[in-house]
């Protein structure tokens, strides 16, 4: 069906709409979609959900819109696609109630052709609710965060997501393809319809292949026109070498039976299309995953749905930028944790080269919190498994499909034997062609009492659970193609004695110990990969990754990590995970610095620890990683010893502080952080260089710097020009500098930001994981000498200009171009 995009001037309000004379009271504010309604409202300490909303609360909100639909539109058919719509959606045109939709984020299709008045102006509103608070276990944001289309075309017509383009086969340099069109009729009368499905060259715009099918569709039903074509010489899709094709399919109603010889001067049509990529998976204990016939290890980070600073709001540049980072750091995987993603991270991905592991839930029918989806999970499961399978199945980037994280059913409760293979046969009626998988994780849930009391014995007796992990979730893992091992790498090599033929995957792993279990990945076939949690840092289980020192004599000590998790969560106001390869701003931290490292990057990294904290000893959450900082600032400290942690992928390191050697260490190969390196000495304020070497060449060097005062502030931004199209976005990275122009590490300065012109100032602030800022309201103090704004374009060409300023320091401005 031809699409309109619905994003520009909707009126946004508080609390439910309910009445016309409402509409009159409240003004609202204008606002364009994608818009998160949460991510503008003030954090509080009493927030129902606490940390696992990052200290937001949800509510009642309404967006209104006034829609022309044509007067031509009424023979035909027309609705609203809406790719998500946080939480409990009540959609409504003239105030009549058209769809119901409480799964947050999976897509959906709203019928409007019978409420519809043509030649009118007809009144859109949409209300959603997260006011059952907690609803989840970390920040969902609130609204219509990936937008709205209007949908319209005629009576026979493509369904919304109905084409479904697939590779059967690759052989002796032909692809051997096949378009499945869905093919729906409005209509009154039994039709025949003609689909053609056309494959170009998403790069050349050259077509490569096509072909016809003719089907009856009778009135009121859909019909699946099955389209086969071969391509010679096809360009192949991988992460590595991202070809791409369109897929384009024209759907010509040809008539009722027998009358469809007769000419029809006027015959209705109607297109659609979806990027497509050939392509191949297979996966076994054997040979491993395969893409093209060619071994792949999943390189894999666990990905939230939210965009750092804008809250859950989805534009393809904020999920292009992410995707291109995570690149660049040498991931090849993302796990979409734990929910359907975007439209649009899945087609940066499709575009950029990115494997995802398609998640579908994180509960179903037994809840986690009070008010998520398990409530709604019996009535609703196949209706949004569909949507999201639907959406996502033409998709090249996504190479596996999850039925969902750490269900408590995994142990049989509830018949989660049963719904295992009940979710896992509903994706392969749908999608055959790629393998389905789950996170499964251990007992420390999902068990009835009985089983949960002798596990606690067996435990204590053994350590090893006695085999219940294997033996309580054989049933479960009963369906799928692959079983995600969430946390328990200790059973790799022990499942395999018991199950030859079974393929794992890592689908949750502790960030710190990427070096001790990457190398037993890549020597075990049967091991496909691993997915840290997590790759970028996101809103919500706020805290989940800390890390604090304690002096010896500390009763804080005595506790352990876990003690850095209590029940009630991190205080407030811990905002983010702190558990990432990049913080919420995409700046690579430590940790994904020693994962580069592992994973073959032959860069130096050089950090330091606050020598107010050597001598004690760190607790890390199993989340967490040791606080390493890239500052040789310490004003104070003269003299004193100070510890510098080192990661680099050589055989020994060299340090040297203003020029003296320090000494030369080997690069640790065991221990709990192999590919590092660790050196004390004194602070002295200067310059500390750190040197790797193979045998007697150097590899690269890593160096800090005493800095300055701040002396000046900096705007970078990350493109110089963006589209009037309402959606695209320019990053400014802002750097506090002393006057020689260099970053100043320990710098905390309230900073303001305007913008002004042909767009808006979308977000401001740092990656800091503990604030109680707001990101909408101009206003940050600089973290680790750093902060970031986010702009985003209007709807008019023209130029947008960012000032940011503070008390003692010269503003800054920077002046950008937005073109159509």
């Amino acid at each position: 069906m031809n699409s309109i995009n619905l994003d520009r001037q909707w009126t946004f309000r508080k609390g439910l709409l309910d009445s016309i004379s409402q509409l009159k009271s409240d003004p609202g504010a204008i606002v364009s979609l994608p818009h998160d309604g949460m991510i503008g409202t003030p954090v509080m300490p009493d927030a129902p959900a606490r940390s696992d909303m990052g200290y937001f609360t949800g509510g009642l909100t309404s967006y209104t819109k006034m829609v022309e639909i044509p007067r031509e539109w009424k023979d035909g058919c027309v609705g609203l696609q809406i790719d998500g719509a946080m939480m409990n959606a009540s959609v409504e045109i003239n105030g009549c109630k058209a769809a119901v939709q409480h799964y947050g984020y999976a897509p959906f299709y709203v019928d409007l052709t019978s409420l519809a008045e043509y030649g009118a102006e007809n009144r859109i509103t949409i209300n959603v609710n997260t006011s059952m608070q907690p609803n989840s276990r970390w920040y969902t944001g609130s609204g219509l965060y990936r937008g709205v289309k209007l949908l319209h075309g005629p009576k026979v017509h493509l369904a919304p997501d109905g084409i479904y383009a697939f590779t059967r086969e690759i052989a002796d340099g032909i692809a051997f393809l096949e378009v499945r069109a869905e093919i729906r009729n409005g209509g009154s009368t039994n039709r025949l319809a003609e689909a053609e499905a056309i494959l170009t060259d998403e790069k050349a715009g050259v077509k490569a292949a096509g072909a016809k099918q003719v089907i009856q569709v009778n009135a009121g039903t859909c019909e699946t026109a099955r389209i086969r074509f071969a391509v010679e010489n096809p360009k192949l899709w991988d992460a590595g070498e991202p070809n791409l094709y369109r897929i384009r399919v024209q759907v010509r109603d040809l008539g009722e039976f027998r009358t469809h010889f007769e000419a029809d001067p006027v015959p209705t049509i109607d297109e659609g299309s979806t990027l497509f990529g050939i392509r191949t998976i297979t996966a076994d204990a054997r040979r491993g995953l395969r893409i093209n016939g060619k071994a792949v290890k999943l390189k894999g980070g666990c990905v939230h749905h939210d965009n750092g600073l804008l809250g859950s709001v989805s534009l393809y540049e904020a999920e292009a930028r992410k995707v291109k980072k995570l690149k660049e750091l040498g991931f090849n995987a993302i796990r979409t944790a734990h929910n359907p993603p975007s439209a649009a991270l899945v087609e940066a991905c499709d575009r950029l080269g990115m494997y995802i592991f398609d998640e579908a839930f994180d509960v179903w029918g037994i809840a986690k919190r009070g008010g998520d989806y398990s409530q709604f999970f019996a009535d609703c499961w196949e209706k949004d498994l569909t949507a999201f399978v639907r959406r996502d199945r033409s998709h090249p980037a996504v190479i596996l499909w999850s039925t969902g994280n750490e269900i408590p059913e995994r142990g049989g409760l509830n018949e989660g034997y049963l719904w295992a293979g009940r979710l896992a046969d509903t994706i392969r009626r749908l999608d055959g062609t790629r393998p389905v998988s789950n996170g499964v994780c251990s007992f420390w849930s999902g068990l009835d009492d009985k089983l949960a009391e002798g596990q606690n014995q067996a435990q204590n007796a053994e350590g090893d659970g006695n085999l219940l992990w294997e033996n309580g979730t054989e049933p479960f893992v009963n369906g799928l193609d692959i079983v995600g091992y969430n946390y328990m790498e200790g059973l790799y090599e022990k499942d395999h004695a018991l199950y030859p033929d079974r393929v794992i995957l890592g689908s949750e792993n502790f960030p710190k110990e990427i070096g001790c279990h990457w190398p037993l990945v890549e020597a075990l076939p049967y091991v496909i990969g691993e997915f840290t949690w997590t790759a970028w840092d996101y809103l919500g289980e706020a805290g989940i990754g800390k890390a604090v020192r304690f002096a010896e004599d500390d009763p804080g000590l005595q506790k352990g990590a876990w003690a850095l998790m209590p029940p009630d969560g991190s205080p407030f106001p811990w905002r983010t995970a702190n558990d990432a390869d990049f913080d919420i701003t995409g700046r690579m931290t430590p940790q994904g610095a020693y994962r580069s490292t592992v994973w073959g990057n032959p860069e130096t990294f050089l950090y330091t620890r606050n020598p107010e904290d050597f001598g004690r000893q760190e607790l890390i959450t199993p989340w967490g990683f040791p606080v390493l900082l890239s500052c040789w600032n310490y004003t104070g400290r003269e003299g004193k010893p100070v510890e510098l942690v080192v990661f680099s992928g050589a055989e020994e390191v060299e340090l040297l502080v203003n020029g003296e050697n320090i000494g030369r260490k080997p690069v640790s190969r065991d221990g709990e952080m192999p590919g590092s390196v660790c050196f004390e000495t004194v602070y002295r304020p200067g310059r500390v260089e750190a040197i790797s070497y193979t045998g007697s060449a150097e590899v690269s060097r890593a160096v800090l710097e005493t800095t300055g005062a701040p002396a000046r502030i900096r705007l970078l931004p990350e493109k110089e020009q963006m589209q009037a199209d309402g959606h695209d976005l320019i990053y400014v990275n802002i750097q506090i500098e002393d006057a020689q122009g260099r970053v100043v590490p320990n710098a905390e300065i309230h900073l303001s930001a305007e913008a002004a012109g042909s767009g808006w100032l979308a977000a401001f602030g740092t990656g800091n994981p503990v604030t109680a800022e707001n990101y909408t309201d101009g206003n940050t103090v600089s973290w680790r000498g750093r902060a970031q704004a986010v702009l985003r374009a209007g709807y008019d060409p023209g130029s947008l200009s960012l000032t940011v300023s503070a008390d003692g320091l010269a503003a800054e401005t920077v002046r950008l171009d937005v073109t159509l």
